[in-house]
């Protein structure tokens, strides 16, 4: 069929009509959000909000029609280079590695966290009998951590050590420590038979490995930070945030409903999560996991400044926030953060 003059000029009017929409300001022209999350039933509440499309559903309360890319990255390292590339929209991970791409990203990107989405120890755990404390371990043991000497772990790490051996001795134990994701540095140190014997990791990794009469806890991390602290947090850069309002915004929307769904139905989040994760682990046991005092469900930052305090003095972060806002979007501020 043939398309009369008239009609082409009437296809083109309507055209350049739907380009204008689709470029006018504050027009939401991204429809598909590349996001990141890492390994463990710490990133519980992106999981909901992946299994349960979250994000879509608060995305066209706000007349998106979104569509996710969701990623597993090891560490943070990784996650961040992707964020700078422009190959991620949301990174998570922990507190250390967001401080360090919010202290390096002044000047351009201007990447801040979006929220919390737990409080969490760390535990420090060792199948070397002759290791009872950090003194204890020797140059014939090597510890798996995320990534060394930037991964939350490895910054935890640092405070233990000064603590343990004085002033200035923050980095005594970095030689002894070997960059493996949680999964890899889990199966190496329980074999018993590798240069892995200490493994610095998260949940539920910390509480499989101390089911086993091997296993010792050696540096709970609630102990070095003096109390509860934020493990992992979302960040993105100023720059999306900037040309994506509404997305942030469904995203928070989203996570809170996320967070709200697993505080009152663990249950159902722990099964949610086993069959998510593909894991080997009962239910149950995730429940039990989900439930435990210690492990919080929520978006407020917490002790971040005890960490960035601790990474400028060392010059692990080239600049310090002042405060815990500088390093959050300022939809977080009204929290009773730390």
């Amino acid at each position: 069929m043939t398309l009369r003059f008239k009609d082409l000029a009437r296809y083109a009017a309507a055209g350049a009509a739907l380009a204008a929409v689709l470029l006018a300001p504050g027009a939401e022209a991204q429809t598909k959000v590349r996001l990141a999350k890492q390994f463990g039933i710490s990133y519980l509440p992106l999981t909901v909000m992946e299994e349960k499309k979250l994000l879509e559903e608060h995305g066209k309360k706000l007349g998106l029609d979104l569509q996710t890319d969701w990623v597993k990255f090891t560490g943070g390292p990784p996650m961040n280079e992707a964020l700078i590339s422009g190959n991620l929209d949301f990174a998570s991970g922990g507190v250390g590695p967001l401080l360090t791409i919010w202290s390096r990203t002044q000047k351009n990107l201007g990447v801040k966290g979006v929220a919390a989405i737990n409080s969490m120890p760390l535990y420090l755990n060792s199948i070397n009998p002759e290791v009872k404390a950090l003194k204890d371990f020797t140059e014939k043991d090597r510890i798996a951590l995320p990534a060394v000497k930037v991964s939350i772990q490895a910054v935890t790490l640092q405070m233990a050590a000064e603590k343990a051996f004085g002033p200035g001795q923050h980095g005594k134990l970095d030689p002894l420590t070997v960059s493996m994701s949680h999964p890899d540095g889990m199966a190496a140190m329980m074999t018993g038979r590798s240069e892995i014997t200490g493994h610095f990791s998260s949940a539920p990794f910390q509480y499989q490995q101390l089911a086993d009469p091997r296993v010792r806890k050696v540096i709970d991390s609630y102990e070095v930070l003096g109390g509860p602290h934020t493990f992992n947090v979302v960040w993105t850069s100023t720059r999306f945030r900037n040309e994506n309002p509404k997305i942030v915004q469904a995203f928070l929307g989203a996570l809170e409903e996320s967070i709200k769904f697993i505080n009152a139905s663990q249950k159902e989040a722990a099964e949610l999560w086993v069959k998510a994760e593909g894991s080997k682990m009962p239910a149950a046991e995730a429940e039990r996991i989900i439930r435990l005092p210690e492990n919080e469900w929520t978006m407020v930052p917490k002790k971040v400044m005890a960490y960035a305090e601790f990474m400028s003095r060392i010059g692990l972060i080239p600049v310090k926030p002042e405060s815990w806002k500088d390093a959050f979007f300022e939809d977080l501020h009204g929290q009773p953060g730390s």
